[in-house]
């Protein structure tokens, strides 16, 4: 996968780095930047027509976050899997996906609390090949609006090598036409498959329904002020039947935290998330203020 050597901006999601490229890169830096400076996005106007435009305008003046997809995801024959749809707790809606490897990226883009909106293929770009001048084109398979308002434009290989040096030299080049609006791109390393199979069953839980009352929430969050195993913290708050569902949704949603990295269990040790920790910081700072 691409290296972008490009440390990500402050806001921007936490993503996976890049796994290393498994042989050179076909362009050198200058001549990927000059076949970014001329770089054109097509994408769907307001009537539903494509439309043409410079890329280093288009980024900056159209709301990808509305924008439907700019080409179907292709079915291909004889595969057991097809395009289909993820429900998102950050948008409230559904984002198309093409295949396992991006649901997969999108599962955990959804609970990265840098993305504030996901969107599936809404920008072609199209370029001069560095070499022999021809037109090309590259859809990114997904979209990304992070906090600091910069955008993620990302691809979701099933494996390192997927797309063959086609795909490497295309992504080197939307990743330099990317860097120069101040957005980023990547081919999203998939996650091992500990950490994949948790999100999976935390993303069971993702929709806001499974946050309980406010009151059983608070107590959620109370029986996790210090780190505890799963179930003696559930049964402290009730019923696990009733509290089991708001604390794997406060696990998604980092309101309480678990190593990710170990098969989850009855007796996996859940705390408090980075989300509740940061508001505790602001009341503590709230009330030396007042107290001054």
């Amino acid at each position: 996968m691409i290296d972008t050597h490009h440390p990500p901006a402050p806001g921007s999601p936490a993503l996976p780095p890049p796994a290393s490229l498994p042989r050179p890169l076909p362009w050198q830096p200058a001549e990927a930047a000059r076949a970014a400076a001329g770089m054109e996005a097509v994408f769907t106007g307001p009537d539903g027509q494509l439309v043409q435009q410079r890329w280093d305008q288009a980024a900056a003046a159209v709301r990808w976050e509305d924008q439907p997809p700019v080409a179907p995801f292709p079915v291909v024959p004889g595969r057991s899997w097809g395009p289909g749809w993820w429900w998102s707790a950050t948008t409230g809606g559904h984002v198309m996906h093409g295949s396992v490897a991006m649901r997969t990226q999108l599962m955990v883009l959804d609970r990265d609390p840098g993305v504030t909106w996901l969107a599936a293929r809404p920008v072609r770009l199209v370029w001069r090949d560095p070499g022999d001048g021809r037109p090309r084109s590259w859809v990114p398979q997904l979209f990304a609006r992070c906090v600091d308002g910069s955008g993620l434009l990302a691809d979701c290989p099933a494996a390192a090598d997927a797309g063959g040096i086609r795909a490497l030299r295309a992504a080197q080049i939307v990743d330099a036409a990317c860097t120069a609006v101040g957005w980023s791109y990547r081919r999203l390393a998939l996650p091992g498959a500990v950490v994949a199979a948790n999100l999976r069953w935390l993303a069971g839980y993702r929709h806001p329904r499974n946050a309980g009352t406010p009151g059983l929430a608070a107590s959620v969050q109370e029986v996790f002020a210090e780190p505890r195993p799963l179930e003696e913290g559930a049964a402290a708050c009730g019923d696990p039947i009733a509290v089991l569902p708001a604390v794997f949704h406060a696990l998604w949603a980092g309101r309480l935290d678990v190593a990710l990295d170990q098969p989850l269990h009855h007796r996996s040790l859940v705390g408090p998330g980075k989300t509740a920790q940061t508001s505790e910081q602001e009341r503590g700072q709230e009330r030396e203020h007042n107290a001054r």
